[in-house]
């Protein structure tokens, strides 16, 4: 479905990326993780066309994705980017239609379909009660799950997310990701997340790629990824490695110990 090839990328003229491929598959829930400034980011804006690459291509079945009309592609694929602002004094139920826009036709009005979908996506964000309310008036927490719901508007087969849980409590973040899951499984949507919690990488993810210093080190499943030994040489720290006892995935644990 998409396939990165050989990207290099970066912003006036210094690579954060360098040479990197990967393909991702239909349906699969991947997760790009790696230290801060390691180039996760970096890579989703290339992917989502928002960084045109220095050299190398996107593919998005098989057409170059910086070919493909914007139109058409925000029908494809949504884009949740790490650092949202919404100045505005829109409410949560106008920010959420903003998710129809690539559907809207020429009058530029909502039809009641859209109007239908904007509550749907409302509630499985956990916002319908937030509706009326003015974004600026939120927590955290209740903008960055109405951008979500604004996402969920625009019924992507491909839903890109930076940090999709950053502002959230513990509960809210397994709620998100329960949802994200849930689209992934029952509409075969294809995501790819960039994370910084592992312990939810591997829970949630199909497939986890290790970036570091703008490369791609470590690529599988998150039980062949998430390993003592890859994280203390990527991220500089001690851990140990088990096996959550409930879902069977890895389970990483920091230990304080230093280096003898």
């Amino acid at each position: 479905m998409i396939s990165v090839e050989n990207i290099d990328a970066g912003y006036g003229g210094d690579m954060i990326i360098k040479n990197i491929s990967m393909d991702i598959e239909e349906g699969q829930f991947a997760g790009l993780v790696g230290p801060n400034g390691s180039g996760k980011t970096t890579l989703l804006r290339v992917i989502s066309a928002m960084l045109k690459p220095a050299a190398g291509k996107v593919l998005l079945n098989g057409k170059k994705i910086h070919s493909i009309k914007k139109r058409e592609l925000a029908r494809i694929m949504a884009v949740l980017p790490q650092d949202s602002n919404l100045p505005l004094p829109f409410t949560v139920r106008q920010i959420t239609l903003m998710g129809r826009f690539p559907y809207l036709t020429k009058t530029g009005r909502e039809t009641k379909t859209d109007f239908e979908i904007a509550e749907e996506a409302m509630q499985m964000a956990d916002v319908a009660h937030l509706a009326d309310r003015v974004v600026t008036e939120l927590s955290g927490g209740e903008r960055q799950r109405t951008l979500i719901a604004m996402c969920i508007a625009q019924q992507p087969k491909i839903l890109l997310l930076d940090e999709p849980t950053s502002h959230l409590d513990i509960g809210h973040q397994l709620s998100v990701f329960n949802l994200i899951k849930k689209l992934n499984r029952q509409a075969n949507m294809t995501v790819i997340a960039v994370l910084h919690d592992l312990n939810l990488a591997a829970e949630y993810c199909h497939r986890i790629m290790v970036i570091d210093n703008g490369l791609i080190t470590a690529s599988g499943r998150p039980e062949e990824v998430l390993t003592s030994e890859i994280i203390k040489k990527v991220f500089h720290a001690n851990v140990m490695t088990v096996t959550n006892p409930t879902s069977q995935k890895p389970h990483i644990i920091l230990t304080a110990k230093a280096d003898q």
